[in-house]
């Protein structure tokens, strides 16, 4: 049914965001799992991909009898990428509907907020896509913040040594956005950097809503910085890309994954191909049987998909799709939606042959990062498309 028009837009995001839900069932005979995740704005699309990984994951899980018994029910609200209102609805999720287990979206100062009231309620949480470190390692003594994604300790690395191999890079420069996810990753490069015996020639900050970083990359470019290590989400990042065409600064930029999360081929224009950015999947070339698996269910489910841009940013389907999994074989093996059991059985999953990798022994009390260094490739957007790099 369509929603009324005469509704404020806040009421129709939030109502369209409440439809985005698995195919409802007896509530007596359903598991709730709940995600907060940004569904409106720039960055809607990494919403919209994590939001089709889970249903497919709970699609599958479902033809098979569910979990314990019951059927699973996804239950989605919109955080707007705003760390408040992230915590009133993880809150709502927890407290009201009661769900067995949450999931966490895009944005990482959401994630880094809504942390501790899982901590403290004891309820799992795994994390899909926000990459700052400190949301799994979060020197809490109980501990429930999981997740299957990039963190941002290894994707520092991880950049440092492309930069080194692609471009050899002598005098990188830094282009971050100025909140806790570029924190984390000013430190993460500086540490990344300094294993490398490598100086830096600057580190430059900029905010969501700024239009114009030329004064930014100016001193950067005045420094003799021969490659930009950014790290911004969507928007941002794609002002970036329209601020160094302004200056005719053609450099090249090594990125975390904040470009995939929504338009930026669109927002950034031709010169947004030049952006290589780390990604932990891409259902582009040939697929393993699992990939063929997801890939087909997600074309059935989804008719608007035709062409891999429709399955774009592919990152998000494929950590939420391993995540459901994931989460799901630990409360079967607890035998129970308590928090504190299903945090046991988190730990105790021997193996899981998933769509990014098979997994072995994926969480031990002392790493709650399922995804290694290793999981990472390099990819461009070309016509609308995530490639990924033949080298």
């Amino acid at each position: 049914m369509p929603f009324p028009l005469c509704l404020p837009r806040r009421l129709l995001l939030a109502a369209a965001a409440a439809a985005l839900v698995a195919t409802p069932v007896a509530a007596q005979d359903t598991m709730k799992l709940g995600l907060v995740a940004a569904m409106s704005g720039q960055s809607a699309k990494s919403g919209e991909a994590i939001v089709r990984g889970l249903s497919v994951a709970i699609d599958e899980i479902n033809a098979k009898g569910g979990v314990l018994g019951k059927k699973l029910e996804l239950i989605v609200r919109d955080d707007e990428s705003n760390p408040a209102k992230g915590v009133v609805a993880a809150r709502e999720l927890v407290q009201r509907e009661k769900v067995a287990a949450l999931f966490g979206g895009l944005d990482t100062p959401v994630s880094m907020a809504i942390v501790p009231f899982i901590n403290q309620s004891k309820i799992p949480f795994m994390g899909v896509w926000a990459a700052g470190t400190p949301i799994t390692r979060n020197g809490a003594a109980e501990n429930y913040a999981f997740r299957v994604s990039a963190v941002d300790v290894l994707v520092d690395k991880a950049l440092v040594n492309y930069a080194l191999k692609k471009y050899d890079m002598k005098k990188p420069g830094m282009i971050l956005i100025n909140n806790p996810w570029g924190e984390s990753n000013e430190k993460g490069l500086k540490e990344a950097l300094e294993e490398k015996k490598m100086p830096y020639v600057g580190i430059e900050k900029f905010q969501d809503a700024d239009i114009d970083v030329v004064p930014q990359l100016t001193r950067l470019k005045q420094a003799g910085a021969d490659v930009l290590f950014m790290v911004a989400n969507v928007a941002p990042s794609s002002q970036v890309v329209k601020s160094l065409d302004r200056m005719g600064w053609d450099v090249p930029i090594v990125s975390h994954w904040g470009p995939a999360g929504g338009r930026f081929s669109e927002l950034a224009g031709p010169s947004g191909s030049k952006v290589h950015f780390v990604q932990t999947y891409s259902f582009a070339g040939k697929l393993s049987p699992k990939g063929e698996q997801v890939l087909a269910a997600l074309k059935k489910k989804y008719p608007e998909i035709k062409t891999l841009a429709d399955v774009t940013p592919a990152v998000g389907i494929a950590n939420a799709y391993d995540a459901m999994n994931l989460m799901t074989l630990a409360i079967a093996k607890a035998g129970s939606t308590e928090g504190p059991k299903v945090r046991e059985a988190l730990y105790a999953i021997d193996k899981y042959d998933g769509l990014i990798k098979s997994y072995s022994k994926p969480f031990t009390p002392d790493n709650h990062d399922a995804l290694t260094a290793d999981d990472y490739i390099f990819t461009y957007f070309k016509d609308g498309q995530i490639l990924p790099l033949t080298n």
